[in-house]
């Protein structure tokens, strides 16, 4: 009996192996040319392998479309396939199945997005009614970066209550958009695919090599065939045209402007991920054993590469079959890779935006980032307040932590001043709105009037200061170094950027660090700089709950010293008048106000404005109503940031609020004012804001001007800030132009 059963257990076991041995690898292809070279990949696996190896026996499975890739490797009859980003997107969140490798090329896994043109025939922001080619409906270069580019520049308008291939429909007269399907016809208008009622043999506007001006090569042969006036595609399509088609056609850029097509790294409409290899999970170690082997035999180097070339597609009657011909090579992932790594943060919030996922009850959310308890009262408050799209408060850290949470789709906007929001520029999020510190009657006219009229003759402007006591006779501007200082936060305007001028960067400084935070530690003795470390925290303090301090030296209004507020606190010293420093550096707005609300407040009885005075740059003191004359530098408004395409979404929101608030008499909230109510001064806006403006067509460097924008270059490009690591840990953020 026991020899019975380990006979049954051997001949069980004996069948089990070859039936396991008999598997075969089984690749997904998309067109009759990509199955004939998948076949010759096979063929020569297997008079290269031993018959015993695994991969001598490779399957080539022929699908209609490459959603029916997924559905194949899903179902367990196809293994893997080469897909675009947006699709490997799908292939992930909607399939449930695993990306293990990366096209890489010469410059990368990342592809620029182009919009062709024949020359002289269109410009990019004036595509309304034109014929357009794309590479397929959801792909990187052919649908996702183009329609992120017009959104966010407001040259298509998507409210999110409808499909977006609708909008789309309507903005172009006719198109070929691969896989759009059947919803909007006028979408696949142009394409030029068998038409059959029988599903195998139609592949009209199927992402298919069957599809002529199906992927980006077809969608240049759209444009090329006269069917199309621009095609959006990727940079690789274009790396290898002709000198004919070089004098024919041109890039359309952002600006308004036109290139050569040699000239996609500064004229494109973005840059995205490339191709990846998906599978199922349970394949994951044998498909990166597969890509291992085949690119160890048939890649650039391989050493097969003579009987197989694993990338040139020529031969087999066709272009970019199973990869892409300029890959360079394939780039196995680690197991623990995931989605913001293998896209990265910036393609991945693209997506979500542009309802990869559907249409969901967040798409009409604003979620806006708060830094402290103060300004989540004032955001509630705000919510309360307003029959507007729904607002949800959220709460970071820092404006560095509200930057980072935009950034990674955990939130929506937030309000910054200068150089935090050229931080959020350099990290991809766009201006959405812009404050204006003028006169409150200005705001009654047109807004886009008001600010073309600003753009000419500038923006009114809040003063960058530096206050001391009138007591205080040995304190001066020229002699700070080794004072105890107080700072509104780090990267502020007032108390870190421009001070920097006539301190650690001054002229009378000729030892001073390129790092600015390790040069003002040096330069003065201690002081309270909110988010700095060390003895620039030494004043900072905090606050107390059930006799602990906590918060201290943090960038938000837990810390007491913090903002314009906190630094006046910080002169004035903690109450009992310990604690202190000599000098703060703060905005002149709503000065004279915070004195006389620390005076009645209880913080120092009876403060009066002429207890301090002004120090000015030639040496001098004066009052602090000579702010005009005695200034460390004009300091831009503060802008309403955002990811790009959702800018006129959120401009939406705030003028109806700021309208809903301003007609409303008997609303006891206001929108720019917080210090009475909150005990906190500029939370969510600064209190000297009159109203929010559009920001039109206008870019960051034309709300913050070339000085400031030059200032701020120099000094980041030698200071550490966490922030930007983050921002250009994003896989294609160091190849942004």
């Amino acid at each position: 009996m026991h020899l019975l059963s380990l006979v049954n257990v051997l001949l069980i076991a004996l069948m089990l192996h070859c039936m396991t041995s008999a598997k075969k690898f089984r690749w997904c292809t998309l067109s009759d040319a990509e199955q004939r070279k998948c076949s010759y990949l096979a063929r020569t696996l297997q008079n290269i392998l031993s018959s015993s190896d695994p991969f001598s026996r490779v399957s080539c499975v022929r699908a209609h479309n490459t959603q029916d890739c997924m559905i194949k490797i899903r179902g367990n009859k196809a293994d893997a396939v080469s897909l675009d980003a947006g699709d490997v997107y799908t292939a992930v969140s909607l399939y449930d199945l695993e990306v293990v490798a990366k096209e890489e090329h010469t410059e990368g896994n990342c592809v620029f997005a182009v919009a062709v043109a024949r020359r002289g025939a269109l410009n990019i922001r004036k595509l309304r009614g034109t014929r357009s080619c794309h590479s397929a409906a959801k792909w990187t270069s052919g649908w996702n970066l183009p329609l992120g580019f017009l959104l966010s520049k407001n040259l298509m308008y998507w409210d999110g209550e409808q499909p977006l291939a609708k909008v789309v429909s309507r903005y172009f007269n006719a198109s070929c958009i691969p896989g759009i399907g059947v919803s909007s016809p006028n979408l696949c208008e142009l394409c030029q695919g068998t038409k059959s009622y029988v599903r195998e043999k139609n592949h009209f506007c199927e992402v298919s090599g069957n599809e002529p001006f199906s992927n980006s090569d077809g969608a240049f042969r759209c444009l090329k065939s006269g069917a199309g006036d621009v095609a959006f595609i990727d940079h690789l399509t274009i790396s290898n045209v002709t000198d004919t088609e070089m004098d024919q056609f041109e890039l359309l850029c952002p600006d308004g402007s036109t290139a050569s097509l040699k000239s996609y790294r500064s004229c494109n409409l973005g840059q995205g991920p490339g191709k990846s290899i998906i599978t199922r999970g349970h394949m994951k170690r044998i498909t990166k054993r597969f890509l291992t082997v085949i690119q160890n035999f048939f890649g650039r180097s391989g050493k097969h590469r003579s009987r197989f070339s694993l990338f040139t597609s020529e031969y087999f009657g066709g272009q970019n079959l199973l990869f892409h011909d300029s890959t360079q090579g394939l780039h196995v992932l680690t197991d623990d890779a995931d989605m913001t790594d293998i896209l990265g943060l910036d393609y991945v919030g693209l997506l979500k935006e542009l309802g990869h996922e559907g249409i969901s009850l967040d798409h009409s959310v604003i979620r806006w980032c708060c830094i402290s308890s103060a300004e989540m009262r004032k955001c509630e408050d705000w919510a309360l307040s307003v029959r507007s799209d729904p607002l949800v408060c959220v709460q970071a850290t820092s404006l560095s932590g509200c930057i980072e949470m935009i950034k990674s789709n955990e939130a929506d906007a937030v309000t910054l001043d200068a150089t935090h929001a050229y931080v959020a520029g350099r990290c991809g999020l766009q201006p959405a709105a812009v404050e204006y510190w003028g006169g409150h009657y200005d705001c009654l006219t047109d807004p886009n009037e008001l600010l073309q009229g600003l753009f000419e003759k500038g923006f009114p402007s809040l003063y960058a200061l530096a206050v001391t006591k009138k007591r205080m006779k040995a304190v001066t501007l020229s002699d700070l170094r080794g004072r105890r200082s107080c700072h509104g936060n780090m990267y502020s305007p007032a108390g870190w950027l421009l001070l920097s001028r006539y301190t650690v960067r001054g002229a009378v400084n000729q030892t001073w660090d390129c790092d600015l935070n390790s040069a003002y530690e040096n330069y003065f003795w201690k002081g309270c700089m909110p988010g700095g470390e060390g003895g620039l925290c030494k004043v900072c303090v905090g606050w107390e709950e059930v006799g602990r301090i906590n918060g201290r030296c943090a960038a938000n209004h837990d810390e007491r010293y913090y903002g314009n507020m906190g630094a006046l606190r910080c002169l004035v010293g903690e109450t009992g008048g310990r604690i202190y420093g000599d000098v703060a550096f703060l905005e002149h707005h709503s000065l004279q106000e915070n004195i006389a609300y620390l005076g009645s407040s209880g913080w120092a009885h009876g403060l009066d404005p002429s207890d301090f005075v002004l120090l000015c740059p030639d040496g001098e003191k004066v009052a602090l109503t000579e702010w005009k004359q005695c200034n460390l530098g004009a300091i831009p408004p503060s802008v309403v940031m955002t990811r790009p395409v959702i800018t006129a979404k959120i401009y939406e929101f705030l003028m109806k609020s700021q309208e809903y608030l301003r007609s409303s008499e008997d609303s006891t909230f206001q929108l720019f004012k917080s210090v009475h109510k909150y005990g906190e001064g500029d939370l969510l806006f600064k209190d000297s804001t009159s109203c929010l403006l559009p920001t039109g067509h206008y870019g960051l460097q034309d709300i913050l001007g070339d000085s400031f924008m030059q200032l701020a270059d120099s000094v980041f490009e030698c200071t550490h800030a966490g922030i930007l690591d983050f921002c250009t840990s994003d896989i294609c953020a160091g190849k942004k132009k």
